[in-house]
């Protein structure tokens, strides 16, 4: 790497296993980030963190700097037998971006002392991880496609995106 901006890219291209696997971890860390918020435990705290860091890691560098994309990239996806499946990349850091600002807002709620607004969310959260996770449906991609569709988002962003059903 030549400079510190190529380090700060999300790859072009992704394998939509690896996409899976991830949102498998965040929806792990989201159940259980949920149960201890429901039982007034701190360690809630210590969840939420590592799902913000894992968020903002992956939509400032893609895997490389998020440990729970490297457990899943170098390690787990390398043992499976399952066949890649290549999609575009700029979706689904849009998705990451999703998950980093509601991770966020959860966070910042709960520090409030609004701990029903962050369960809400949390739930919200878990339903989008499992769509990814168990069917592959990436709403956070949805809507980076129909953004893009509306002209929010300029088509060079992804031209790749034309060639995928996203």
């Amino acid at each position: 790497m030549n400079k510190v901006s190529d380090f700060f890219t999300f790859p072009e291209l992704i394998n939509e296993v690896s996409a899976r696997l991830v949102a498998t971890g965040v929806l792990i860390l989201s159940i259980f980030s949920l149960i201890f918020i429901i039982r007034d435990n701190n360690i809630s705290y210590v969840l939420l963190s590592m799902l913000i860091y894992g968020f903002l890691a992956r939509v400032s560098s893609g895997p490389k700097i998020s440990p729970l994309a490297l457990l899943v990239t170098k390690i787990i996806v390398p043992k499976l037998n399952f066949r890649e499946k290549i999609v575009p990349g700029p979706p689904k850091r849009f998705a990451q971006g999703v998950g980093l600002v509601f991770s966020l807002l959860i966070t910042s709620f709960l520090l409030l002392g609004l701990n029903n607004i962050s369960i809400v969310l949390l739930t919200i959260l878990i339903s989008f991880a499992s769509l990814e996770a168990f069917i592959g449906f990436c709403a956070g991609c949805k809507v980076f496609k129909l953004m893009m569709n509306i002209g929010i988002i300029p088509e060079d962003v992804c031209e790749k995106c034309a060639n995928y059903n996203i």
